[in-house]
Order: structure tokens, then C-alpha cells, then sequence
């Protein structure tokens, strides 16, 4: 059940928060996010997908939309590929958290509000559809799958900051 799996992602990254002191989680390399912004970054990011995925179960709009042809490779593997990838610009503006509560709240405001939406989604898919900026139009069900996949994505970057605070020894 992809609630139970998403869960059990949202889990280690809540576990592995409580190994980062705030020195350590505001701590930026020379290139890209800090530790904290990418939680951040996943919190929002997600709370996007879920709004996008309730959307979807509300009516039939864009139901002849398509998803993007690299999309449906994502789909069908359940991961993005090992690259970097350009996220929306909005990305940019990512901001550092104010402490670590901020960023435990928000997960286990995320885990909640993934329970209600994919509850919400498996009692009433609907035919609906809304666009992504990147992969093309998804349903209510792709929406979940892809907060999932993002997730699991971003472990590549987590480890790359986690390598960088060591090199540091920060905190």
C-alpha cells in the first residue's frame, strides 16, 4: 500500500532529524541547499503534490491530459532518474528553518495530511487530472506516487550533505 510505504519513508527521515544539531542542519555548502532547506523543500514540495492529488479527486478536469513520454519511465520504475535535476524556480527561494521543531512539525503534519488525501484517493479516485510542471498532466494516484518518489530521491542529495557536515564537523 503506497500510504504504508510513503509512512515508513517519513519515518527515517523524522528519525534521522534527531541526528542533526540546528548548526548542523543550517550549515550550506558552497553549492545548494543546507541540510535543513532540503527538508524543507521536501515538506512544501509535498504538501503541493497532496493539494494537486485531492484536486485531481474533485471532478474531471484535464482528463485528456497526457503525462510527459520521460514521465511515464519514471512511472513505470517508481524512481527519477540519478541526475540532477532543475526544479521550478520557486525552489530558489527555499528558506533556512527556524529550528528543528519547525521541521518535525512538518513532517508529521505531512504524514497526516498523506493519510487523509490518500484515504480520500482510494474511496474516490475521480477522473480528474492537474499538470506538473515537469512530468505533464497526473491523476489523483500519480500525485501520491510521485511525493514518494521525490522523497526516495532526494536520500542521494541527504547523503551528499550528510558527507559534507562530516567533512566539516559541524555541530
Amino acid at each position: 500500500m503506497l500510504s504504508q510505504s510513503f509512512s515508513n519513508i517519513l519515518d527515517g527521515w523524522i528519525k534521522e532529524l534527531d541526528r542533526y544539531s540546528l548548526d548542523q542542519l543550517l550549515a550550506k555548502p558552497a553549492a545548494g541547499w543546507s541540510m535543513g532547506q532540503l527538508y524543507l523543500h521536501l515538506i512544501e514540495a509535498t504538501g503541493y503534490s497532496l493539494k494537486q492529488a485531492k484536486t485531481c479527486t474533485t471532478g474531471n478536469d484535464n482528463m485528456s491530459g497526457e503525462k510527459f513520454l520521460a514521465a511515464e519511465k519514471i512511472f513505470r520504475d517508481n524512481e527519477l532518474p540519478d541526475i540532477f535535476i532543475e526544479g521550478p524556480p520557486s525552489n530558489a527561494k527555499t528558506p533556512q528553518p527556524l529550528n528543528k521543531d519547525q521541521i518535525l512539525q512538518g513532517l508529521i503534519d505531512l504524514k497526516n495530511r498523506f493519510i487523509e488525501v490518500s484515504t480520500l484517493v482510494e474511496k474516490n479516485q475521480g477522473n480528474g487530472k492537474t499538470k506538473h510542471f515537469g512530468l505533464g498532466y497526473l491523476t489523483a494516484g500519480e500525485w501520491l506516487q510521485f511525493a514518494e518518489i521525490h522523497f526516495r530521491h532526494h536520500l542521494r542529495q541527504k547523503k551528499r550533505l550528510d558527507e559534507f557536515l562530516k567533512e566539516k564537523s559541524v555541530g
